[in-house]
């Protein structure tokens, strides 16, 4: 979808979605969440997007393009684990089942990828070879396919905090996981990006690394979380141009979303200085390959809204039933 046809909606972004009516509120950087007495977690997904640590600006269509993607994987993996959705009243909520999330954040990588100082790639080129558990080969190239996937597992980090690396014998060591949650996740950790891999490539997408938050119910049964294969949870590259350009030693074509982060990051230190007001064209192009992002991932067309109605608006009339239940 072109940028242009998005300027209708540059001003009708969920930045808050602050609901009064609704119980025990807690903001995240994305996720706006609020806890009802019976149990039942209703996670309202914004258009913020955050970096270096603070909110950069709204995405038009952000919050629902994250919504209704993991809302296609959660359709198609739920043979593989079971997940929190309860059900989605509207196209940026979803009502989930509260769960115990646990300590454990795991990430399943296929290639050898990232920039982050907990990517394989980034401690790769720094010499390490035995990173969370595994030994990698020398020789290998950025962005190189593995052997086969594995999971490179860290701590969730409080907020503000960094993920660490950890080992399956420091999660066990530690307690952090009982060794039948450790095999239950790391399992259905493997088998969703199988499945993943396997769907992403008939669309002709390659999933190169994922990660996936598990939590436990009251019965203590291990419960998908969060979201799955998002375009923010997840990276995939288009395979098509993948093996020319991996040749060339170029970095694959993938949804570039870093219009806003590459903007903010020539213009001032992002962890230092005010960040100056983001242009309306650097938000609606972000915008358009969020949607281009869902279509190429689920091949569903995205229907653009209402222009009159704002999203807040809408997500109170399709929630009535909830609020007040505090």
């Amino acid at each position: 979808m072109d940028s242009a046809a998005l300027a209708p909606y540059a001003r009708q972004v969920l930045d808050d979605a602050t609901l009064p009516d609704l119980p025990n509120h807690y903001r995240g950087k994305v996720r706006d969440n609020y806890d009802l007495p019976d149990g039942r977690r209703i996670l309202i997904t914004s258009d913020r997007i955050s970096a270096f640590d603070r909110a950069l600006a709204a995405i038009p269509f952000k919050g629902q393009v994250l919504t209704q993607t993991a809302r296609f994987w959660f359709e198609r993996t739920a043979d593989i684990c079971p997940n929190h959705v309860i059900a989605y009243p509207d196209p940026n909520v979803v009502v989930g089942q509260r769960l115990s999330i646990l300590p454990v954040e795991i990430v399943v990588r296929g290639y050898l990828a990232g920039t982050t100082s907990t990517s394989i790639l980034t401690r790769y080129k720094a010499g390490e070879r035995a990173m969370y558990g595994h030994r990698l080969p020398d020789g290998l190239r950025p962005n190189q396919a593995l052997d086969g996937p594995i999971i490179t597992p860290t701590t969730k980090a409080d907020h503000g905090g960094h993920d660490e690396p950890l080992t399956e014998a420091e999660i066990l060591g530690r307690n952090l996981l009982t060794p039948e949650q450790w095999r239950t996740v790391s399992g259905a950790a493997l088998a969703l990006f199988a499945r993943g891999q396997e769907l992403a490539a008939a669309r002709g997408l390659i999933l190169a690394d994922t990660k996936y938050e598990f939590g436990l119910d009251p019965q203590g049964r291990v419960v998908l979380a969060d979201e799955i294969h998002t375009p923010d949870s997840s990276r995939y590259w288009f395979a098509q141009s993948y093996p020319a350009r991996f040749e060339a030693g170029q970095a694959p074509e993938s949804f570039d979303k870093d219009f806003v982060r590459n903007w903010v990051v020539a213009r001032c230190d992002p962890y230092k200085d005010p960040i100056p007001e983001i242009p309306a064209d650097i938000v609606l192009e972000t915008a358009a390959v969020y949607i281009r992002a869902f279509e190429t991932i689920t091949g569903q067309r995205f229907d653009l809204p209402d222009p009159s109605v704002t999203p807040l608006e809408r997500i109170r009339r399709n929630i009535a039933a909830y609020l007040g239940t505090g």
